[in-house]
């Protein structure tokens, strides 16, 4: 596989000829309707699907992997690799019946067993994979991943070549949904040992989605290609590149010079594709906020932290994004069950003020506040010079932009995170335990450095709650911890997505998700 390591402007300067240059060289030349053209905006940090973590990633991986379900139209699981499944004792133990059919794309045989490896790869506590806590679930995932328990004590067995029993240490009524995401699918651990770190390179990855990875030219571009020994319908377009150009401006010039098919609209050009016929809009499940590091000065302290979050003004930032973002204090978003706008801190200079008062922080002594934030959306930028102005107005504090690029930014919210960060964070399922489980102590994705047995034990709690009501009194009580009273976060909006789509494109369709089906897209 051959890669192109640059970075800045010189990587878009890059991109840009290269893709001017498509067809006529590189080997990319392609009948018309053969080749869709979609822009990845960053480079993905990993295509290993259990240690995934960021959108670029994810959206790679649905098109080239298959789980036990998928979300259907309604974002309700439908089977994939599962034909059929039951809960013989309502909800603590599931038995999933697999496809017969199903073969890798090197040809071997879809096991049962390996879900098994897939579910114990990613709680083993030597791979430290940030979604281990997404399988504690399941009976005995917590020890193991806390290395006080043997993989082979995890609930999950295989029954037969296709049969999937998995037992559960709570009931969990939404959990053929939590098996349609990434972390669950399975794995060939003969071509993870034989490989190493390197399974994931084109011509070594083995999958099952509808699409192969054909090449990774680092930093440039991903190519895929249809999948021959797929299970089901042939996707409709037969190779799919995704580029990585990061600049807005460029993006949109090779859109309009119909060398893309597929981009992100920038922030300040929606209004004017707003009444086009390429302009695309859907809300999403997908909320957008601040972190603080609550382990170190002066965010250690939940007075400061609510201070700083009184002196946001949500209402800001539609009028700078204007992308039909919704203004939002609490954290699960509409649509979900437990979503309260009522919930949440609201802009108030004068209570801001007295909080940081109460707390005996002088604004003028703070050293600079340092917000960290990627920098491949223009948005992002946005919102921190807005967040900027806010907190210089309204709390007299200096604060200091800290931009860094996606993958370097991983790193850093990994190992140390700035004083405040920006993250955003898409549904993994349609139910709002996705978002909750978000910052439980637990959590590898909570960066925040906060912990709360309280807020641990309600979200718990609401997961194995089958009453509608109380289980939406329970997140109310979490949100309210959350949102109000501890404040490791500032929400500030739920997020849509806004693209451009090229007139030859048919049958592309977004999810509040944000996820692609690009096996159902055909071009004109």
């Amino acid at each position: 596989m051959s890669s192109t390591h640059v970075s800045g402007p010189a990587a878009i300067g890059t991109a840009l000829l290269a893709l001017l240059g498509a067809g006529a060289c590189g080997g990319d030349a392609a009948a018309p309707g053969t080749l869709l053209r979609i822009n990845l905006e960053t480079e993905p940090p990993t295509l290993d699907w259990t240690r995934a973590t960021d959108h670029a990633s994810i959206l790679v991986i649905e098109q080239i992997m298959r789980g036990l379900t998928r979300l259907g139209p309604g974002l309700e699981p439908v089977p994939e690799l599962a034909a059929s499944w039951e809960t013989p004792d309502d909800g603590r133990t599931w038995r999933f019946r697999l496809r017969e059919d199903v073969v890798w794309s090197d040809g071997v045989p879809l096991h049962a067993q390996q879900f098994v490896d897939a579910w114990r790869r990613l709680l083993d506590p030597a791979l430290a994979a940030e979604y281990a806590y997404y399988l504690y679930p399941v009976r005995g995932a917590r020890a193991v991943n806390a290395g006080e328990a043997t993989l082979e004590t995890l609930g999950v067995r295989a029954a037969g070549p296709h049969l999937l029993e998995v037992e559960l240490a709570e009931p969990l009524a939404f959990f053929p949904a939590l098996v349609s995401f990434m972390v669950t699918y399975p794995v060939r651990l003969d071509v993870i040992e034989r490989h190493g770190e390197a399974w994931t390179d084109a011509g070594r990855l083995v999958s099952l989605g509808p699409y192969l990875l054909d090449e990774w030219r680092h930093e440039y571009r991903v190519r895929l290609r249809a999948n021959p020994r797929y299970h089901g319908a042939a996707p409709r377009t037969e190779r799919v590149l995704l580029y990585m150009v990061s600049d807005p401006a460029t993006q949109l010039l090779l859109f309009e010079q119909g060398r893309l098919d597929l981009v992100r609209l920038p922030p300040l050009e929606i209004r004017r594709y707003a009444d086009r016929p390429e302009y695309l809009s859907a809300p999403l499940l997908r909320g957008y906020y601040y972190g603080f590091d609550t382990r170190r000065p002066p965010f250690d302290d939940p007075r400061v932290r609510r201070a700083f979050a009184r002196a946001i003004d949500r209402a800001q930032f539609p009028a700078v994004l204007r992308g039909g973002e919704l203004p939002w204090s609490s954290w699960i978003p509409p649509g979900m069950l437990g979503a309260d706008p009522a919930i949440g801190l609201r802009f108030d200079p004068d209570a801001a003020r007295a909080e940081l008062l109460a707390a005996g922080v002088d604004a003028r002594a703070l050293a600079p506040i340092v917000v960290g934030y990627n920098s491949e959306r223009p948005e992002n930028k946005l919102v921190a010079e807005k967040v900027q102005d806010m907190w210089t107005r309204e709390l007299g504090v200096r604060v200091e932009l800290q931009p860094r690029e996606w993958k370097a930014y991983l790193k850093q919210l990994e190992l140390d995170p700035p004083p405040v960060f920006r993250l955003g964070w898409g549904a993994d399922y349609a139910d709002p335990h996705s978002f909750m489980e978000l910052f439980t102590s637990y959590s590898a994705n909570n960066h925040t450095g906060w912990a709360s047995p309280d807020y641990d034990a309600l979200v718990e709690r609401a997961a194995s709650e089958r009453d509608p009501a109380r289980r939406r009194e329970l997140y109310d009580r979490a949100q309210r911890l959350l949102c109000e009273q501890e404040l490791p976060i500032v929400p500030f909006f739920v997020s849509s997505a806004s693209y451009a789509v090229a007139s030859r494109v048919r049958g592309f369709s977004l999810n509040p998700l944000e996820l692609y089906a690009l096996e159902e897209v055909w071009l004109e």
